[in-house]
């Protein structure tokens, strides 16, 4: 795929309130978007796939991964039906692009649907999330799979049922043969309850081994439950979505259905189930239906906004410090988020977009 290496300027910046470590917002010191490459493959089993949705930096080289890449994958298939997509595609800083892995489908439903739960570990492995959907439906949506991929994009397992229910977004704690992940799940009896708004979504807290090549799970247990989720005839499904664990052990939430950031304190340790969604750090304001979700070097917490093209930054106080509009009338068109290695700025996906930023890899720098 080619180099696209577009570059625009960022359109809106409102006053930013300083950080402690150093008097700006991490939003406030960077003021262009860069198109980096499309995530759709041009040929091969997945060609034409679509919807970029998880954002994963590559933490170091081993087998085909290079460390400093970034990894993308994509909900839609080639018909452009969400919960049908199957590929991950390698995106290098300099715009290169190429497919690492076709992902098989994880369970017995004829689909894949990678979502935006995509990490990249120390170890080599890949961990991403699916939630399938055949034709597009969201009546047809199933429960889905994390699969765990080695770094040469063959599948190395598979963690199914019990609590992974529709795995919507997550993020690793990495200590190399330690693995803590926190997935956010959407599919708690949401069909079920056909579009009304159920408040059964929840944060899993899974704990993997990885010895001598081989993973295991150690521990699966339910930390947080009662985010609203409901079926969406444009979004497919809305529910919690980007996760991030702050410096202090706290676990942020992106709750997109209630317009907010929740918390859940102590999330490494924490032996209880945190029930009403977590506790409510920030929203409304410019919080507007928010996706994904980073944690800023400093503790902030960045989410971009699926209703507008907006990133957010608001501290751990709850201030919404900052709003940048990264696109013009961008509703839909942000999802998935990284902060780039030493500070340079924040990796993230334009699912709709135009002309070469459509179904692209961007950079705000």
């Amino acid at each position: 795929m080619r180099n696209l290496a577009v570059a625009v300027a960022v359109v809106g910046l409102a006053a930013a309130a300083p950080t402690a470590s150093s008097g700006r917002t991490y939003l406030d010191h960077f003021q262009t978007l860069s198109t980096l490459a499309t995530a759709v493959p041009a040929s091969g089993a997945a060609a034409g796939d679509q919807n970029p949705y998880g954002v994963a930096v590559v933490p170091r080289s081993v087998g085909k991964l290079v460390k400093g890449h970034v990894l993308v994958s994509n909900f839609d298939g080639a018909s452009n039906h969400q919960g049908t997509g199957s590929s991950i595609v390698d995106i290098s800083p300099s715009g290169g692009a190429h497919v690492f892995a076709v992902v098989p489908r994880p369970t017995a439903t004829k689909a894949v649907g990678l979502t935006t739960a995509l990490v990249a570990l120390r170890s080599g492995y890949v961990v991403v999330g699916s939630l399938p959907a055949p034709g597009g439906m969201s009546s047809a949506m199933k429960a889905g799979a994390l699969t765990i991929l080695d770094w040469n994009g063959h599948v190395a397992m598979t963690i199914k049922g019990g609590d992974i229910k529709g795995p919507w977004d997550m993020t690793a704690v990495d200590h190399g043969s330690n693995v803590v992940l926190f997935v956010t799940n959407v599919l708690n009896g949401t069909v079920k309850a056909g579009g009304k708004v159920v408040k059964k979504g929840t944060v899993v807290r899974i704990v993997l081994s990885i010895q001598n090549h081989h993973v295991s799970v150690v521990s699966n247990r339910v930390i947080a439950t009662g985010f609203g989720e409901h079926t969406d005839p444009n979004a497919l499904v809305v529910g919690p979505t980007g996760v991030g664990l702050g410096p202090n052990g706290t676990l942020y939430i992106a709750d997109s259905n209630g317009s907010r950031i929740a918390a859940v304190a102590n999330a490494m340790t924490r032996t209880s189930v945190l029930g009403g969604g977590g506790k409510t750090v920030s929203s409304g304001g410019s919080l507007n239906d928010p996706l994904g979700l980073a944690i800023a070097p400093g503790g902030d917490i960045i989410t971009t906004n699926g209703s507008d093209g907006n990133a957010v930054e608001t501290t751990p106080s709850g201030h919404q410090a900052v709003t940048k509009t990264l696109i013009i009338n961008g509703g839909g068109d942000l999802f998935g988020l990284a902060i780039a290695p030493h500070q340079g700025g924040i990796y993230l996906v334009d699912d709709a977009g135009s002309g070469t930023a459509a179904n692209s890899l961007q950079l705000l720098h």
